[in-house]
């Protein structure tokens, strides 16, 4: 979540605070975008997304102005204002404001966060990582070259390490320079993983399943006063796809299965909460926590990528492609003791999105409430306070953007007009620091436009505009929908129908703002936006790998092999009996594939989303020096592996499921299996399993796009098109 953290609710013994009452104000009005680095653009430059660059997530790059993913110079983040205006900047964390194409060493770092406005970075500039391997760790510019990580190592407690450690350096060595933290926490995007001893604090409590939850917890929103008593609670989700069951019809396995991937989720949070207390104290402990600005908000809601009954395999459930074959493994078997820890990559079902976003629709990706309406908490002891009347609460909207011209305005510090010689955008967000001060003051942000994957809407002043928008349909105001928030926040009741005037009117109105900010064109996952700009052509060269070659990024490694026919050439000095190991490797424990000496034998390990092929490829002899893997695509989004030693065949698995979208997660290794191992029966009896041998090199060469690729895809959807023409 993109933040500077917030107190939390303290028990004694835990680490956590108890947070001054009087100075926390909740606000839940407040609005992001439906994916992640569409908020975390809005937020740190104080502009709509869209303007930014930012339509969608970092990991695309089809050619339109809203897709450019690079903050122009002319847009200061906030951490540039600030740092400009004297204060010490840290980003740690989650980043996912550079293209996944930019993210290697040889990259344009001009997106990375020191580029940005930050002195200090430490952190995964992608969206997501292994919690208990990350794939990529960057320092500041360079990414980091680790073979493997300490036992008991856990991505949450490292990022918080890390900004405890740049807060402490900073003190002793400038007592009174003024600081900018930047904390942006992986978790709680899948995969869904926690510290065993964290999972086992919530066992048993969500036994009761969604329902019930989400029944209690609206009952307590309510409570709390955060929606008016006459506040409805809408029916399950049940449109088409994204329907949720009654937790009565689930079978009494399913439940039990179920449960186990909530309690993880819950895991995490607990864990985020007790290093967002640990940061805490160590504010307190340097005098510093009661004139420091703390806030807390999120990206955007639950997530429903999980499917109905969730996966313990995420990657091969986030492959989003429209020709999936019927057999396509969206879950692998696994022991239920195994289900939050290293070797499951696990996402809940979204029964639990749901009753994450209590009491709101739908989930991310959504412009429903479900998508959009985030938690904020903003907290300053020193410099908010309530009178005795003043519960706390916020109701007015508020935006993803509001909060770079709050936060500049309540430190004092005035947003050039120029940078270094150059005229900068307006933003596009208000200060709401008299909404902190009276809870009677209006809202700073009367009107706001929204779209992700062609859903969309417009809220202009308690009224909200919305589509559930399906893929491949028509653009049309037979979409729309029109809620009057102020009396329904949770989106029942369609106005539509009995207020024609208004629907056209805000539809113009977010037509006109699509324009302003460069929206369309409107994407739906149907089209050609899902295709990458020619500059990318490069990565899918041959590349020669020499041993002690850091791991190749993941983007890059990726683009050798997706969706195409490939081949690795390993070349050796000459094989002797004795040497052993891995010779190559590319990917992790959700999906991969290495080829491996052990005790003479050579092996290919394939890792299908989770299921493991281990192909005894037989005996090397002495003097062996060149060992062929070559992968054929075929039909229905399968290779057909072919293995030669010597120019001699040998066995190799039946066609197996492609690795696509974020597989294989971790990049290519030469000599040695890094960090989340392919195969954990090898890892386990190995390590890392560096090759003893004398290996020379390996050799990757892209063939050409399979029958299934985004290429084909797009040649056949035109085809399809032109014969209606």
């Amino acid at each position: 979540m993109p933040t500077p953290l917030p107190h939390s609710a303290r028990t004694s013994g835990d680490g956590r605070r108890e947070a001054n009452a009087a100075s926390v104000l909740r606000a839940v009005l407040d609005h992001g975008q439906p994916l992640c680095s569409p908020s975390r653009a809005a937020l740190l430059t104080g502009c709509n997304p869209n303007r930014v660059g930012y339509a969608m997530v970092a990991n695309a790059d089809p050619g339109f102005p809203g897709y450019g993913m690079e903050i122009a110079d002319d847009i200061p983040t906030l951490a540039e204002t600030l740092r400009d205006a004297g204060y010490a900047t840290y980003a740690v964390g989650k980043w996912h404001l550079a293209r996944d194409s930019s993210s290697s060493a040889a990259a344009d770092r001009a997106n990375w966060p020191l580029q940005k406005g930050f002195d200090q970075y430490y952190g995964v500039l992608e969206g997501l990582t292994n919690l208990f391997h990350p794939h990529q760790l960057v320092r500041d510019n360079s990414p980091l070259d680790i073979d493997e990580f300490p036992e008991g190592y856990y991505y949450t407690d490292d990022i918080t390490d890390q900004a405890i450690s740049m807060v402490k350096s900073l003190r002793a060595h400038d007592p009174d320079k003024p600081f900018f933290l930047y904390l942006a926490h992986n978790a709680v995007h899948a995969p869904l993983q926690a510290k065993p001893a964290d999972i086992e604090r919530h066992r048993g409590r969500y036994d009761g399943g969604w329902d019930e939850l989400r029944r209690a917890r609206f009952a307590k929103q309510k409570a709390d006063g955060l929606f008016p008593e006459e506040t409805e609670l809408p029916a399950r989700n049940a449109e088409d796809g994204l329907d949720v069951a009654a937790w009565d019809d689930v079978t009494a396995d399913e439940q039990r299965l179920y449960a186990r991937y909530m309690e993880v989720y819950a895991a995490m949070v607990d864990n985020v909460d007790q290093n967002l207390g640990r940061l805490v104290d160590t504010l307190d402990a340097l005098g510093e926590l009661d004139n420091t600005i703390i806030v807390f908000t999120s990206d955007n809601g639950g997530s429903g990528e999980g499917g109905a009954e969730g996966s313990r395999s995420y990657l091969s459930r986030f492959a989003h492609h429209p020709r999936l074959p019927e057999d396509w493994p969206a879950d692998v078997d696994r022991d239920p003791e195994l289900i939050g820890g290293p070797r499951s990559l696990v996402h809940y079902p979204r029964g639990w999105a749901m009753a994450s976003n209590t009491p709101f629709r739908l989930y991310k990706r959504h412009t429903y409430a479900g998508g959009v309406r985030v938690p904020f908490l903003i907290s300053w002891p020193q410099g908010l306070h309530r009178s005795p009347d003043d519960d706390g609460l916020r109701h007015q909207y508020q935006y993803a953007t509001d909060i770079a011209p709050t936060l500049l305005e309540l430190a004092g510090i005035e947003r050039p007009g120029h940078r270094r010689g150059i005229p900068v955008q307006e933003q596009d967000g208000s200060s709401f620091a008299p909404v902190l001060t009276d809870p009677s003051a209006d809202s700073t942000h009367p009107e706001q436009y929204c779209e992700m994957t062609g859903n969309r809407s417009y809220y202009r002043d308690g009224h909200k505009l919305v589509t559930l928008h399906r893929p491949g349909a028509p653009y049309d105001d037979s979409e729309w929908a029109l809620y009057d928030i102020r009396t329904d926040p949770t989106e029942i009741h369609d106005l539509a129908s009995s207020r024609p005037d208004l629907v056209k009117e805000l539809a113009a109105a977010w037509e006109e703002a699509a324009w302003r900010n460069g929206v369309f064109p409107l994407p739906d996952a149907s089209g050609a936006l899902a295709l990458r700009g020619p500059a990318e052509a490069r990565l899918s060269r041959p590349v020669t790998l020499l041993p002690g070659t850091p791991e190749l990024e993941r983007y890059r490694s990726s683009r050798l092999i997706a969706f195409r026919s490939f081949t690795i050439t390993l070349e050796l000095e000459s094989y002797e009996e004795g040497d052993s190991g891995v010779l190559v490797s590319h990917g992790d424990q959700g999906g991969g594939y290495s080829l491996y000496v052990e005790e003479g034998r050579l092996h290919f390990a394939y890792n299908e989303y989770g299921a493991l092929r281990d192909t005894d490829a037989g005996p090397l002899q002495p003097g062996t020096r060149t060992i062929l893997l070559a992968a054929t695509a075929e039909p229905g989004l399968r290779w057909r592996f072919g293995l030669t030693v010597d120019g001699d065949e040998r066995a190799a698995p039946d066609p197996v499921h492609q690795l696509i979208g974020m597989a294989p997660f971790q990049g290519i290794s030469v000599g040695v299996d890094r960090k989340s191992p392919v195969s954990w029966p090898v890892h386990e009896r190995h390590g890392v399993f560096r090759y003893t041998g004398a290996l020379r090199s390996v050799t990757y060469r892209p063939g050409a796009p399979g029958p299934d690729s985004p290429e084909a895809v797009a040649r056949a959807l035109h085809d399809a098109a032109a014969a209606f023409e």
